[in-house]
């Protein structure tokens, strides 16, 4: 019997090419769930013009019209819980969350790099991709983790590689990888859906057979 979709809420703070996944993802059946609404945390975002082309429920929770985190975050997961929301997905998301604890386990990011390494405060865009660059890395590639009220800290569950080439550019890289991301987040969103995920510590167990996507190097 097929599952009931499960409903999303979709984070954004810039462009929304990761929205823009899900909703095509969304739409070819590939991914089971439903968005229920996109936030953006400024006004006048790509991301929340590809939400109302798609006729999605979105809001603005502007970060500068609150005092603190905690202010911030409680609007924000104020209305998740009017639309229902069982997973809050963060799509180049760029501000900090304070996680409440009904939320613990029910919200994910996708980072582009291969965490521990290249996160954390000020690691976002093409900074992640400059540093993995003057590091000299091998490989590269996408971390989907659970979120803590830590940047890019929390449990991680899918991870996708990608080779680092000798001639790329930030911008080459980059490319490569959000196409290891637009395989990654949606297999650990099936994931979640499926009741696959279980969190250890700092560990996240699968505990029923992966999609391929999930698995596949």
């Amino acid at each position: 019997m097929e599952r009931t979709p499960i409903n999303l809420a979709v984070l954004v703070s810039g462009s929304g090419t990761t929205l823009q996944n899900l909703i095509e993802k969304i739409a070819s059946g590939d991914l089971n769930a439903r968005i229920a609404l996109v936030i953006g945390s400024k006004p006048d975002l790509l991301g929340l013009k590809r939400a109302a082309d798609a006729k999605l429920m979105n809001f603005v929770v502007d970060r500068r019209d609150f005092a603190d985190p905690l202010a911030f975050s409680r609007q924000v997961f104020s209305l998740c819980d009017d639309a229902g929301v069982d997973l809050v997905c963060l799509c180049g998301w760029l501000c900090l969350l304070e996680v409440p604890d009904k939320y613990a386990g029910k919200v994910m990011n996708i980072h582009p790099a291969l965490l521990p390494c290249f996160g954390g405060k000020g690691m976002y865009g093409p900074r992640v991709h400059e540093a993995v660059l003057a590091h000299g890395c091998k490989v590269s590639g996408c971390t989907v983790h659970f979120v803590d009220n830590d940047y890019d800290a929390g449990p991680i569950i899918v991870q996708r590689t990608c080779e680092v080439r000798e001639d790329d550019t930030p911008q080459a890289l980059a490319a490569r990888v959000f196409e290891e991301e637009k395989l990654a987040y949606p297999a650990a969103i099936s994931l979640f859906a499926a009741n696959a995920l279980r969190i250890e510590g700092r560990c996240v167990r699968i505990t029923s057979p992966a999609p391929v996507e999930a698995v596949r190097p």
